[in-house]
């Protein structure tokens, strides 16, 4: 198996998958026009027995890798057309001519695949209508990377956020929050800012005392800020691509046996305190944040006891064993035997795709 990149890394092979390195690009003018260029040349000289591609600027190369008579499948993360629809720096008119125009080219490259994979089931029930052979992939945990429970005894007055921070990810909340505490809790903040002016901003707020940023952190490092932690924040903004996502880093506090503070969405509600879990809030309200951590921190027995619920919810349901089966069954139907080669590591695939 093959691991087309744009990071600037290097090559390199990790488990048994070959990682190539195209080189990252300067901007995204760059990454749209000369990237995926490269990405193409080196996907034809390797010549795999079938592609999987994930990023929308790859579509074309898709289109292109079937013309030579290869098995393409596309890995669809988002719902662009809906996503182009919410960008506020586009005029009304803009938005609604690149949506229109995107979700036309889509569904024409799409049905000349050989499959879609769909992050969510939401994106599947969209894609199925497009192509019979799709399937929903959800990105959840590896077992495997959570150990025994943390000890209750041994936490901190702390809760955690980890993950890319900007603004609709809701860190100018967050740190409003930490200002209307009323308990001793501190934010441990795991990430870094998609936007240098908003980190100056938030680092200026009162709030900042409270929070402790250590900037980003391998998964040892995050694995050791959650056994502190008394809960896991993921209170994102209401925009269209988050609506329906399922953040992994949701599933991952679960698995580590963390309450989840979450966005009060309809469907983030179903998990979490559908498994009773943890909380639902408005992320827009920082608040209602407050309450919720200090909720957490000053009756530790109702956050462990939804920790070990939402553990066990993981290890039932929400875990990556489910998905691979699915994932290797999509395979054996494109092309008996992939699925074994690409489970042990060595099978002629090859997946491309930015970071």
């Amino acid at each position: 198996m093959t691991l087309v990149v744009a990071d600037g890394l290097g090559d390199e092979s990790v488990d048994g998958v070959r990682i190539v390195d195209v080189g990252r690009p300067a901007g995204r003018v760059e990454r749209m026009l000369k990237t995926t260029r490269r990405v193409l040349r080196t996907a034809l000289r390797l010549d795999a027995d079938v592609y999987q591609l994930h990023d929308p600027e790859l579509l074309p190369a898709g289109l292109r890798l079937k013309r030579n008579g290869k098995r393409v499948v596309f890995d669809s993360h988002e719902d662009v057309p809906m996503q182009l629809l919410a960008k506020p720096y586009l005029g009304k008119m803009a938005r609604l001519t690149l949506s229109r125009a995107f979700g036309l080219y889509e569904k024409y490259a799409y049905r000349h695949f050989d499959g879609l994979i769909a992050a969510t089931p939401c994106i599947r029930t969209r894609l199925a209508r497009l192509h019979p052979h799709t399937v929903d992939i959800n990105n959840y945990p590896l077992l495997q990377e959570f150990g025994e429970a943390a000890d209750w005894d041994r936490k901190a007055q702390e809760v955690c956020y980890v993950g890319s921070i900007s603004a609709i990810r809701g860190i100018r909340e967050l740190v409003r929050a930490c200002e209307l505490l009323h308990s001793p809790a501190r934010l441990a903040l795991v990430g870094t800012f998609s936007e240098p002016a908003l980190a100056r901003e938030v680092a200026r707020s009162p709030g900042w005392a409270r929070v402790q940023a250590h900037g980003h952190l391998d998964r040892i490092g995050v694995q050791q800020v959650m056994r502190r932690s008394m809960a896991g924040l993921v209170t994102l903004h209401p925009v269209v691509n988050y609506l329906d996502a399922l953040p992994v880093k949701m599933f991952e506090y679960m698995a580590a046996g963390l309450p989840v503070i979450a966005s009060r969405f309809p469907l983030w509600q179903d998990i979490v305190e559908g498994n009773q879990c943890g909380v639902c809030v408005d992320p827009g309200n920082p608040a209602a944040i407050a309450a919720a951590i200090d909720h957490f921190c000053r009756h530790p027995h109702i956050a462990r006891r939804m920790g070990e619920n939402g553990r066990r919810a993981v290890h039932t349901r929400y875990n990556w064993r489910s998905e691979a089966d699915k994932l290797a069954a999509f395979y054996d139907a494109l092309l008996p035997g992939c699925a074994a080669g690409c489970r042990a590591g060595h099978g002629d695939g090859l997946h491309a795709g930015f970071p």
